[in-house]
Protein backbone atom coordinates (compact mmCIF):
# COMPACT_ATOMS: atom_id res chain seq x y z
CA UNK A 1 0.00 0.00 0.00
CA UNK A 2 2.82 2.37 0.63
CA UNK A 3 3.15 2.89 -3.70
CA UNK A 4 -0.53 3.57 -3.96
CA UNK A 5 0.12 7.93 -4.88
CA UNK A 6 -1.81 10.17 -7.17
CA UNK A 7 -1.59 9.52 -10.53
CA UNK A 8 -3.22 9.53 -13.85
CA UNK A 9 -2.60 8.67 -17.37
CA UNK A 10 -4.59 9.54 -20.28
CA UNK A 11 -4.02 9.47 -23.93
CA UNK A 12 -6.07 11.82 -25.76
CA UNK A 13 -6.74 14.62 -28.05
CA UNK A 14 -6.29 18.18 -27.31
CA UNK A 15 -9.68 19.92 -28.24
CA UNK A 16 -8.20 23.40 -28.67
CA UNK A 17 -4.55 25.11 -28.98
CA UNK A 18 -3.07 25.50 -25.53
CA UNK A 19 -2.96 28.79 -23.82
CA UNK A 20 -0.04 29.44 -22.96
CA UNK A 21 1.32 32.26 -20.90
CA UNK A 22 4.67 33.18 -19.48
CA UNK A 23 5.19 35.18 -15.67
CA UNK A 24 7.61 36.17 -13.44
CA UNK A 25 11.33 35.37 -14.44
CA UNK A 26 11.03 32.59 -16.64
CA UNK A 27 8.19 30.93 -15.73
CA UNK A 28 5.32 29.35 -18.27
CA UNK A 29 2.18 28.06 -17.82
CA UNK A 30 0.54 26.33 -21.04
CA UNK A 31 -3.44 25.14 -19.88
CA UNK A 32 -5.41 23.12 -22.78
CA UNK A 33 -7.97 20.25 -22.52
CA UNK A 34 -8.23 16.57 -23.90
CA UNK A 35 -10.65 14.28 -25.03
CA UNK A 36 -10.50 10.44 -24.35
CA UNK A 37 -13.13 8.46 -25.68
CA UNK A 38 -14.69 5.02 -24.59
CA UNK A 39 -16.99 2.75 -26.62
CA UNK A 40 -19.15 -0.02 -25.49
CA UNK A 41 -22.25 -1.70 -26.16
CA UNK A 42 -25.07 -1.29 -23.83
CA UNK A 43 -27.62 -3.92 -22.96
CA UNK A 44 -29.66 -3.23 -26.18
CA UNK A 45 -26.75 -4.43 -28.40
CA UNK A 46 -26.40 -0.49 -29.79
CA UNK A 47 -22.46 0.83 -30.07
CA UNK A 48 -22.23 3.69 -27.48
CA UNK A 49 -19.62 6.32 -27.45
CA UNK A 50 -18.74 8.17 -24.31
CA UNK A 51 -16.35 11.60 -24.28
CA UNK A 52 -14.83 12.77 -21.02
CA UNK A 53 -13.24 16.14 -21.17
CA UNK A 54 -10.05 16.55 -19.10
CA UNK A 55 -8.49 20.04 -17.98
CA UNK A 56 -4.65 19.74 -18.19
CA UNK A 57 -2.20 22.16 -16.62
CA UNK A 58 1.39 22.21 -17.56
CA UNK A 59 4.45 24.16 -16.19
CA UNK A 60 7.83 26.02 -17.33
CA UNK A 61 9.79 23.34 -19.46
CA UNK A 62 6.76 21.08 -20.76
CA UNK A 63 4.94 24.32 -21.33
CA UNK A 64 7.63 24.97 -23.82
CA UNK A 65 7.00 22.13 -25.29
CA UNK A 66 3.28 22.11 -25.33
CA UNK A 67 3.59 25.84 -26.81
CA UNK A 68 5.81 25.00 -29.82
CA UNK A 69 3.82 21.55 -30.92
CA UNK A 70 0.66 21.29 -29.79
CA UNK A 71 -2.46 22.76 -31.38
CA UNK A 72 -5.57 21.47 -31.62
CA UNK A 73 -6.00 17.89 -32.80
CA UNK A 74 -3.17 16.89 -31.66
CA UNK A 75 -2.99 13.22 -30.04
CA UNK A 76 -0.60 13.09 -26.83
CA UNK A 77 -0.72 10.60 -23.76
CA UNK A 78 0.04 12.19 -20.31
CA UNK A 79 0.85 11.21 -16.63
CA UNK A 80 0.05 13.48 -14.01
CA UNK A 81 -1.55 14.11 -10.58
CA UNK A 82 -5.28 15.43 -9.96
CA UNK A 83 -5.80 18.87 -8.07
CA UNK A 84 -8.65 20.43 -6.80
CA UNK A 85 -9.09 24.35 -6.58
CA UNK A 86 -12.26 26.24 -5.65
CA UNK A 87 -13.12 29.99 -5.36
CA UNK A 88 -15.80 32.13 -5.03
CA UNK A 89 -17.26 33.61 -8.12
CA UNK A 90 -19.30 37.04 -8.97
CA UNK A 91 -22.28 35.82 -7.14
CA UNK A 92 -20.13 34.47 -3.90
CA UNK A 93 -21.15 31.06 -4.87
CA UNK A 94 -18.34 27.84 -4.10
CA UNK A 95 -16.84 26.77 -7.43
CA UNK A 96 -14.76 23.96 -8.26
CA UNK A 97 -12.37 22.63 -10.61
CA UNK A 98 -10.38 19.16 -11.10
CA UNK A 99 -7.29 19.59 -12.97
CA UNK A 100 -4.62 17.45 -14.16
CA UNK A 101 -0.41 18.85 -13.27
CA UNK A 102 1.28 16.72 -16.02
CA UNK A 103 4.39 15.60 -15.31
CA UNK A 104 5.22 13.72 -18.54
CA UNK A 105 3.78 14.43 -21.83
CA UNK A 106 4.71 11.85 -24.94
CA UNK A 107 3.54 13.62 -28.65
CA UNK A 108 1.91 10.42 -30.77
CA UNK A 109 1.21 10.34 -34.33
CA UNK A 110 2.70 12.64 -36.84
CA UNK A 111 1.95 15.93 -38.02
Amino acid sequence: MNNLRNKVQLIGHLGATPIVKGFGKDKKVANFSIATTDTYYNNEGEKVTDTQWHNLVCWNKTADIVEKYLDKGSHIAIEGKLTNDSWEDKEGKKRYTTRIVVNELMMLGSK
